[in-house]
């Protein structure tokens, strides 16, 4: 699973800005990119899928499968129309995507034998929490792989870190940037200056030297070009440290807790 990929959340089908922007992201380097079946734009992300020469094992393709579509037999259902969308033989990672209550544990079934018929590469969950994540394992057979949450410094979750790390359940962050609503920050500001670099750039090296995954989202080809540009220099233990300092425990989307599950 590459460390760095492409977010496509809103990134509109009818007018090819999905296609575009992938094919845009892979022509820049990524190999990985991440939708889900309720951003209406598999399609899109299909369309671009076939239009690239990189080799098909060379892509990492994540979907997820919707509230609404959760369940055992709905889950197995809504993985093949998302895979006909996408037109694929079989995805590289499926995450539920919120824990539905009363439903994810059914839906986490499905998507083990997805695995063990090796339709999916990799299973996982996203916006779980640790008691979720509680839950989930007294009755699964496969631990989730991956867990994709809202997660940058202004949210940096440290319980979460610790119990994925203790469980070996590797951490993604979406958003990583928070829409970008703290770039001013004085201290991003500063690290910014050191280094050379952009706020964006330096967040995700956060991200990165903290071994979480990130799914940065843009369709522009500069701006993804300058997403991926973090690996030529490195936070000091301090600087991280301060970084850690920004954690403000504040959401730019809704706590799992308090998703209205009825929609």
């Amino acid at each position: 699973m590459p460390w760095m990929g492409l977010g496509v959340y809103k990134m509109d089908v009818e007018n090819g800005e999905a296609r575009d922007a992938v094919l845009s992201a892979i022509e820049v380097g990524y190999r990985s990119i991440d939708t889900a079946s309720f951003y209406n734009n598999e399609e899109g992300v299909g369309e671009a899928l076939q239009k690239t020469n990189v080799r098909r094992e060379d892509l990492f393709i994540t979907t997820k499968v919707w509230n609404d579509e959760q369940g055992y037999e709905e889950t197995l259902e809504a993985f093949e129309r998302s895979r006909k969308k996408l037109g694929l033989e079989y995805l590289d990672l499926y995450l539920v995507h919120w824990p539905v209550p009363g439903k994810y544990k059914d839906t986490w079934r499905a998507l083990e034998k997805l695995y063990n018929d090796g339709k999916v590469k990799a299973i996982g969950v996203s916006n779980f929490l640790p008691h979720h994540l509680d839950e989930l394992l007294k009755d699964a057979t496969i631990k989730p792989m991956v867990n994709q949450v809202e997660l940058h410094p202004q949210l940096n979750q440290p319980e979460l870190r610790a119990y994925c790390d203790e469980h070996d359940i590797q951490l993604e962050a979406w958003s990583p940037l928070a829409r970008g609503k703290f770039f001013d920050d004085p201290l991003i500001q500063e690290l910014s200056e050191k280094y050379g670099k952009t706020p964006a750039q330096i967040i995700l090296r956060w991200d990165y030297q903290h071994g979480i995954v990130t799914i940065p989202k843009s369709s522009s080809k500069e701006r993804q070009t300058e997403n991926a540009d973090i690996f030529d220099f490195e936070l000091s233990a301090h600087e991280m440290n301060r970084l850690e300092s920004l954690n403000k425990d504040e959401r730019i989307g809704p706590h799992p807790d308090e998703f209205d599950y009825s929609k």
